[in-house]
C-alpha cells in the first residue's frame, strides 16, 4: 500500500517509527493531489502524482534544498521523494499556513531580496530540467542571460505555442529585438524561486514569510518580482521591504513584461483561450515601448 512506503520512507529519514493514522486530502496545487499526513503527534504534507512524474518531484526537491540552505526566506522543509507502483511522492515540512499582514509581507519582501543575492559561478540555468506547471521548463546552463531566455524562456514556449495552434505574428521580431531589449542591464544569475505568485506565497500562523512550489533556477531576480505583480500582485508593502534590501534597477518596468510574457505563453499552453490574444497584446506593447 502506497501509505505504508511512505510511512517506512519517512521513518528511514527522520529515524523515528512513522505510522501515519490520517490522511487528510487537502490542495495539493493544480496537477497534483495533496495531503497533511498524520501519526496523531506529527504531520507531513505529501503530494501524490502519477509515478511518471517522479522528476518533477526529484526537481522540487532539490529546488527546495538549495532555498532552505540559503538560510533567507522560509521554505517548507524537504524530506524525501520517490515512486511506488503507479504513484511518485514528495514529503514535506508540515506548515500551519494563515494571512499576511503589512508588516509580515514587508518582511517577505527583504528575505526575498537576501534571496536573490544568492548567485552562481556556473552562469545562468540549473542543475537539472524542471517544470513551471506542468510545462517542463529548460535549464541548459549559459553565460549569457539573453541568450537563455530568448532561447530557453520565450523561444521554447512559443514553440510549444504554435503546436497548441496559437499564432503570434510578431514572435520573430521580438525575440530579435531581446538584446537591445535588455541592454545596460547589469545581469547577475541569481537563485529565483520561478513562479512567484500569490498562490505560492504564505506567512505561518507566527506571520513568517514562506514561499513554495518552486520552479528554480539562477536568472535575471526580476522574473520573480515581475510575476509578483502579474496575478494580482503582492501589498505595496512587499515591494517596500525588497527595496530596502536590493533596489530594482532603472527600465524594470518595461522589462517586467517581457518577463511577464514568459508566464502567460504557459498559461496559453496549459489552458488555451484568452491567453494567446493576451500575448499578443503584450509583445505589441513591449516592441512599442523599445521603439519609442
Amino acid at each position: 500500500m502506497i501509505w505504508t512506503e511512505i510511512d517506512t520512507h519517512i521513518s528511514q529519514i527522520t529515524g523515528e517509527k512513522f505510522l501515519s493514522q490520517q490522511h487528510l486530502s487537502i490542495s495539493g496545487g493544480c496537477i497534483n493531489q495533496g495531503y497533511a499526513v498524520s501519526d496523531g503527534k506529527l504531520t507531513y504534507f505529501v503530494k501524490l502524482n502519477q509515478a511518471t512524474k517522479a522528476e518533477m518531484f526529484a526537481a522540487e526537491m532539490l529546488g527546495l534544498q538549495q532555498m532552505y540552505t540559503t538560510g533567507t526566506i522560509r521554505v517548507p522543509k524537504p524530506l524525501c521523494w520517490g515512486t511506488t507502483g503507479n504513484s511518485s511522492y514528495i514529503v514535506l515540512e508540515w506548515l500551519e499556513m494563515t494571512t499576511g499582514n503589512n508588516k509580515s509581507w514587508q518582511e517577505m519582501g527583504r528575505k526575498l531580496a537576501a534571496m536573490h543575492k544568492i548567485t552562481s559561478n556556473q552562469g545562468f540555468g540549473w542543475d537539472m530540467n524542471n517544470t513551471i506547471g506542468s510545462t517542463p521548463q529548460i535549464n541548459n546552463l549559459s553565460n549569457s542571460w539573453i541568450e537563455f531566455y530568448t532561447q530557453h524562456r520565450l523561444g521554447y514556449q512559443f514553440k510549444l505555442a504554435k503546436r497548441r495552434g496559437g499564432n503570434f505574428p510578431l514572435e520573430d521580431k521580438l525575440l530579435t529585438a531581446i538584446p537591445e531589449l535588455l541592454a545596460n542591464h547589469q545581469i547577475k544569475p541569481s537563485l529565483v524561486h520561478g513562479d512567484l505568485w500569490g498562490g505560492n506565497a504564505g506567512f505561518t500562523v507566527e506571520s513568517e514569510p514562506v514561499i513554495f512550489d518552486p520552479a528554480t533556477y539562477f536568472g535575471d531576480r526580476e522574473v520573480d518580482i515581475a510575476m509578483t505583480e502579474l496575478f494580482g500582485g503582492f501589498p505595496p508593502t512587499f515591494y517596500q521591504g525588497y527595496e530596502e534590501i536590493f533596489p530594482l534597477d532603472t527600465g524594470y518596468e518595461n522589462r517586467k513584461i517581457l518577463y511577464n510574457l514568459y508566464h502567460v505563453l504557459n498559461h496559453f499552453n496549459l489552458f488555451g483561450g484568452s491567453y494567446g490574444s493576451q500575448a499578443n497584446r503584450m509583445i505589441e506593447k513591449i516592441l512599442t515601448k523599445s521603439n519609442s
